[in-house]
């Protein structure tokens, strides 16, 4: 070849073939970085000998890249600026600030569906978007032009992950003359999308991934490799999607959390890297880190259709075989375990309604709805041949009503079915319509998961048209939407005349971003919210995501069920989830005759011969030619300009992170930690959620108490997650979950005791008093702090907090290497104690000695805990760090102090 590679082939070791494709690409990556400090020996000897069974060993990872979403992109930018203004302060050169890695940065998080199922929906969609977070595109747009190796993906062109699959991902990466496979770490948690085109990649805390933007590498505990062996194919009626959920379940059902998930059997000889993609992009709901599938032919023929060079493709063809990368079909892999899935045994199916993992068949939709109503909500399910609507509907213009007029109605004018299942009339202008509890109310072609897919999308419409050649429509109380990953699905649905049909069900595009899927549903039509709040109705959405957890998809819909997007557009047909939908009617044609879905449901044939025909390479080419570029909005943003980024004081979406202000060249000395009050004393699980603030937030709240005091009004305020980029607002949101429990208060919610006083305040004001008097403040926790989404927050918002320490039974992956991260120690209490059987209740003072000397790696630190008698508590707790290169975090105070500190000795 004509680059330097590091050859696994020249091992001398047999075992190398042996090993999951996974692990190869981890050993590649620690044989090229061996640098025995951050990458040592004991890195490369656990990875030659990887140990199917487990190990507790760490083992390093240096991606290639580094991908982001706006939410979690943005506080990373402004970090990043901030180093570059404390450079420019202290009379450096603040240009040379840059990320190590590229970086991309895809804007996909923040359209919202305000508006459905126009011609106009899209544009409108747009303008609010930009309406309501120009100060973020802003700080954005001048990263995209003042910082080098960093792109920006302006709105509007697609989702991060489909964005990378199409696009992004190389396979192959060339650099300084070295070749090597393309990896990656995202600030999304469906990085692994890429996995299907044989990318090793995952999703992490933005912590971890601005580590990595600037060349640290990323520790994790070398994982078990779980071999999913499919067979067969997936058969007639059946979609990827079918498969995807089914293979959730079993996933579930198995335990992954935690391993590497790799494909593998005679499947893969036919599966297409979409469908791949399908199946990897879901790792997150599976509970593995990844799902890998290795490159071989199916990978080249995907790079062949999305405009990649031939050169390219033939440097990954060259470079897997030469190095052990490229899969045959014929490997005699040893994993951990192996699970098995026959596609020709798949079903049609749906997940909900609340878990991606809790499988039901189509066909059983019906009768499972019924015992989801009882369960979870304590109605018996009526016929709707019995129910009160049915004689609404034959009384005509009688019966009681609930009226929508001019935005006007009268608390009398809805009356709720006495029956088991409840029902609301509704009349508005000059249609009349029963909502019921089942009834449909959102209906979203979104998601990468699907959208990157043609055979669904193509089914998608195929369905649509067919439905409308037999008269049907969809029913008029559902919020339609179809929100593409990338626009060259809407180029060959175009071209197909797909896109026309789907629009005349109402399924407009009404964006190119996440939409549903996480959550930005938009509102529901104000006539249909109030029906369902006024009513008390459990409504569905359907919808083609990859997560469906209460409240996620829309505050007011209790049921969320993932599906293909070619049964989203067939239950949008019926307008309800309780219905068999492979043997019941979807409706009937005007003259009466009843319509099925398989009259409607497009042969495999059918849809391969319509991606054939409207699908081009050149769509790829046309479509990524222009993708940095923007629409006429982004092009219209102005932007400061300049390498030093230009703050605006007022401004409350992004201000100068505190971090790094004066910081001095060296770091101080490690300190013991004396005297600390604990601020929180936590039981087991606290997740994220929890501890960092994620959604929206009251007036009365201290985040809201400081928006009003900027002179911003209520309906303004947005979310946190929009304004993750000002410390102001999500320092006072650290900790402010309603739902958490500090047990030294008896008030719910972000509150604790200040011992000095006596008195219940909030998190923030207590610590900000504590911090006047100069009082070190340490949490208490159980077990599994900090698990669920990796959020940057959590141990950034404790750090400006002032907490130094949090001692708890264990902590989970990313949150325990964030809190090195921000200089906060993370001690765990010796195996089998807990502050409960230690006598702890909270009220002592701390004392932690061992951090000034002699600190390495599970050190054991002595702990004084003094009550207010002056009885001591005394025990050891493990100090957290697992590797030397995070004892240098921590003595300068953060992994981003480490590193700006040698931009300043450099």
């Amino acid at each position: 070849m004509d680059h330097q590679i590091a050859s696994l082939r020249k091992l001398e070791n047999s075992k190398v073939e042996k090993l999951p494709f996974s692990i190869r690409i981890l050993l590649e990556n620690v044989l090229r970085n061996h640098d025995n400090f951050s990458v040592t020996d004991e890195h490369l000897d656990t990875l030659i000998n990887w140990d199917p069974s487990g190990t507790d060993k760490e083992v390093p990872f240096k991606p290639a890249r580094v991908l982001m979403q706006d939410f979690t992109g943005v506080p990373a930018v402004v970090d990043m600026a901030s180093i570059r203004a404390e450079i420019i302060r202290k009379g450096g050169d603040g240009s040379k600030i840059n990320p190590a890695i590229p970086v991309d940065l895809v804007i996909d998080h923040s359209v919202q569906v305000d508006y459905f199922g126009t011609n106009y929906a899209y544009q409108s969609n747009v303008e609010l978007e930009y309406e309501r977070n120009a100060e973020r595109y802003e700080l954005l747009k001048w990263g995209q032009q003042a910082l080098n190796n960093f792109t920006v993906v302006p709105p509007g062109m697609g989702i991060c992950h489909q964005v990378n699959l199409e696009y992004l991902a190389k396979g192959i990466i060339t650099r300084d003359g070295w070749a090597f496979p393309d990896t990656l770490v995202g600030t999304d948690s469906h990085t692994p999308m890429v996995n299907g085109i044989g990318v090793i990649a995952w999703g992490v805390g933005g912590i971890e991934a601005e580590a990595a933007m600037l060349g640290q590498p990323i520790y994790f505990t070398c994982p078990q490799v779980i071999g999913l062996k499919l067979t067969g194919k997936i058969p007639a009626g059946c979609t990827a999607t079918d498969m995807v959920l089914t293979i959730t379940e079993l996933l579930r059902d198995y335990g992954v959390v935690g391993k590497f998930v790799e494909v593998f059997g005679d499947a893969l000889d036919h599966l297409s890297v979409t469908d791949r993609a399908t199946i990897s992009n879901m790792s997150p709901e599976f509970g593995c880190t990844v799902t890998y599938f290795p490159i071989d032919n199916q990978t080249l023929e995907y790079m062949r259709r999305t405009n990649r060079p031939e050169a390219h493709i033939n440097l990954v063809e060259d470079y897997c075989k030469e190095n052990l990368l490229w899969r045959t079909g014929k490997e005699e892999i040893q994993y951990s375990h192996v699970l098995a899935l026959d596609l020709d045994t798949l079903q049609p199916t749906v997940s909900g309604p609340k878990r991606p993992q809790d499988k039901i068949l189509v066909k059983d939709l019906s009768s499972q709805f019924s015992l989801l109503l009882e369960k979870e909500y304590q109605r018996n399910y009526l016929p709707i041949k019995n129910r009160q609507e049915q004689a609404w509907l034959s009384e005509g213009g009688s019966g009681s009503a609930f009226t929508y007029e001019n935005r006007l109605t009268k608390p009398n004018e809805i009356e709720v079915a006495t029956d088991d299942i409840r029902s609301v009339r509704i009349k508005i202008k000059n249609k009349e319509y029963v909502l019921s509890d089942g009834s449909i109310v959102i209906a979203a072609i979104t998601s990468c998961t699907n959208t990157s897919n043609p055979a669904v999308m193509v089914g998608a419409g195929l369905v649509a048209r067919k439905a409308l050649e037999r008269g049907l429509r969809t029913k008029s109380w559902v919020k339609t939407s179809l929100a593409p990953g990338s626009k060259v699905v809407t180029e060959y649905l175009q071209r197909a005349n797909l896109l026309e049909d789907l629009e005349a069900l109402r399924f407009h595009t009404v964006g190119y971003g996440c939409t549903s899927c996480i959550g930005n549903s938009g509102p529901l039509p104000p006539h249909i919210a109030e029906a369902v709040d006024k009513g008390d109705l459990v409504v569905a959405s359907v919808l083609s995501g990859n997560r469906n957890f209460e409240a996620r998809v829309h505050p007011q819909v209790k049921m969320n069920f993932l599906m293909s997007p070619m049964l989203v557009v067939a239950y949008a047909l019926v307008g309800r989830v309780d219905v068999d939908l492979l043997n019941d009617p979807l409706d009937f044609d005007p003259n009466g005759n009843p319509v099925y879905l398989r009259d409607i449901w497009p042969t495999q044939q059918e849809i391969v011969d319509t991606i054939n025909q409207c699908m081009r390479v050149s769509d790829f080419k046309n479509v990524y030619d222009v993708i940095f570029d923007g629409g006429d909005d982004w092009k219209q943003l102005v932007a400061p300009q300049g390498k030093n980024f230009r703050w605006k004081e007022q401004s409350t979406y992004v201000q100068e992170a505190p971090f790094f202000k004066n910081i001095s060249n060296e770091p101080l000395p490690t300190a013991d930690i004396n005297n600390a009050r604990v601020l929180l004393y936590l039981g087991d699980s606290v997740t994220t959620d929890h501890i960092s603030p994620a959604g929206s937030f009251r007036a009365d709240s201290a985040a809201g108490q400081y928006l009003v005091s900027m002179g911003v009004a209520l309906k303004d305020f947005n979310s946190y997650g929009s304004r993750r980029g000002n410390h102001e607002v999500m320092m006072r949101g650290t900790f402010a979950n309603v739902r958490i429990r500090n047990k030294i208060t008896e008030k719910e919610g972000g509150y604790t005791t200040y011992f000095p006083t006596g008195e219940t305040l909030s998190v923030y004001d207590a610590a900000m008093e504590y911090i006047k008097a100069e009082t070190p403040l340490v949490i208490l926790a159980g077990k599994e702090y900090g698990s669920g989404s990796s959020r940057d927050w959590a141990a950034k918002g404790a750090n400006l907090l002032g907490v130094k320490a949090v001692i708890a039974e264990s902590f989970e992956r990313i949150h325990r290497s964030n809190l090195v991260g921000m200089g906060i120690v993370p001690l765990e209490f010796p195996v089998g104690e807990n502050s409960e059987s230690l006598g702890l209740d909270g009220t002592e003072t701390f004392t932690i000695t061992g951090i000034s000397t002699d600190l390495k790696p599970h050190k054991l630190l002595d702990v004084t805990a003094t009550k207010a008698d002056g009885q001591a508590v005394r025990f050891q707790s493990k100090a957290r760090f697992d590797s030397a290169i995070e004892i240098e975090y921590y003595r300068h105070g953060g992994i981003l102090h480490y590193v700006l500190r040698g931009f300043l000795t450099n």
